[in-house]
């Protein structure tokens, strides 16, 4: 059982850092990094990359979110923006021809605006050959949306993510405690994998946290230490 607010706490923080590929542990997701890589670098200019279409689909906690965002931050080194479209986002903008991209995410939970807006993105970004990178929880095939948005989505490259298993978080987070001198003992790495959440960008931000608060307060970092460090966020 979560404890009040826990759970929440790790995915807000999750995202502080700011996702990369760099910081994306693969294990069973190897394809789809790899994929998003080689597109994101296989030219200077935006507008040469592949125009063919990429869907990520899966639970949550497997890194799509992360990927979508990782692919943003490397066109934009690049001097690339990008439309950026998810489902809080409930009056979507026009197309802007000036984006190198059109990224969509949680794509199941589009309302019919949403829809729409997405469908005149994918459009418009398939006649000026720039690329789309869509992320949702279900195959294209069982999408709820609308049929011409829908199989758009699944034409193109299609990956299926997987929630990373607990031991290979488990080795993930023991590995970045080790590199940082930090100990974590047993019963901390429990705590920290069955409290928060399964993301591994949100524990390993956790852990970020836990390693600062630890120094500043001097003291181990223990289940104790990590209770005191929330209750005073």
């Amino acid at each position: 059982m979560n404890l009040p607010g826990m759970k929440q706490l790790a995915l807000d923080i999750g995202i502080a850092t700011g996702p990369s590929f760099d910081a994306f542990f693969a294990g069973p997701n190897e394809a789809a990094l790899r994929h998003l890589q080689v597109w994101v670098g296989s030219a200077g200019s935006p507008a040469l990359h592949s125009p063919v279409p990429t869907y990520l689909w899966g639970d949550g906690g497997s890194g799509k979110t992360h990927l979508l965002e990782s692919v943003r931050v490397a066109l934009g080194e690049q001097g690339a923006s990008v439309g950026w479209l998810h489902a809080g986002l409930l009056e979507p903008p026009e197309f802007d021809e000036r984006w190198g991209a059109v990224l969509l995410d949680d794509v199941h939970l589009y309302t019919a605006v949403q829809q729409h807006a997405a469908f005149n993105w994918f459009v418009n970004a398939q006649t000026l050959q720039r690329g789309v990178v869509a992320a949702g929880a279900l195959p294209p095939a069982d999408l709820p949306l609308r049929e011409d948005l829908r199989t758009r989505l699944g034409w193109g490259h299609v990956f299926h993510m997987q929630v990373l298993s607990e031991s290979e978080r488990r080795a993930v987070l023991r590995q970045a405690a080790d590199a940082r001198g930090v100990m974590l003992s047993d019963d901390v790495l429990d705590y920290m994998l069955h409290r928060f959440s399964r993301d591994l960008g949100s524990l390993m931000e956790l852990l970020t946290q836990l390693d600062g608060y630890a120094l500043q307060t001097q003291r181990a970092i223990t289940i104790p230490l990590i209770r005191s460090m929330l209750e005073n966020e």
